[in-house]
């Protein structure tokens, strides 16, 4: 079943909340095409590997389809520069981050030739590779598929 509601706003909830928060409500979720992970690395390319690899194994987007993988790494990038604050580079930056993504599949628009859309919520930390120096951060990126 595809969502026809706002895909962002169930991102960003579903980064925020913690494991324990979102079984609290679990069932409201029962009809969208979601998954959730963590990373936490200085390497941008982990970041993105990992909301990747989150997509493919819990089958949101076709593992050999250019189109779909292409629309997620848009909306990856898009995420990370909320996060970022603009800049787009962590360890080059001497910064880490410490983040729950989420990545909802649906269909935003009520109009069917609108097509499918992802959506890609961070939230979590980022800052000083020094454990207590880092603030909240949250980043949201959509992109049609």
């Amino acid at each position: 079943m595809t969502l026809k509601a706002h895909i962002g706003k169930y991102a960003v909830l579903l980064a925020s909340l913690t494991d324990e928060e979102l079984d609290l409500i679990k069932p409201s979720f029962d009809k969208i095409l979601y998954c959730q992970g963590k990373v936490g690395s200085m390497n941008m390319q982990k970041v993105i590997a990992a909301v990747e690899t989150a997509a493919k194994r819990n089958e949101l987007i076709l593992e050999n389809c250019y189109r779909e993988t292409h629309a997620l790494y848009h909306a990856v990038l898009e995420g990370i520069e909320g996060v970022t604050r603009g800049q787009p580079s962590i360890g080059e930056m001497s910064r880490t981050v410490g983040l729950r993504f989420a990545i909802v599949r649906g269909r935003p628009y009520a109009e069917e030739s609108e097509g499918e859309w992802i959506a890609v919520a961070f939230y979590g930390t980022i800052g000083a590779p020094i454990k207590g120096l880092e603030h909240e951060t949250v980043g949201l990126g959509i992109n049609h598929i």
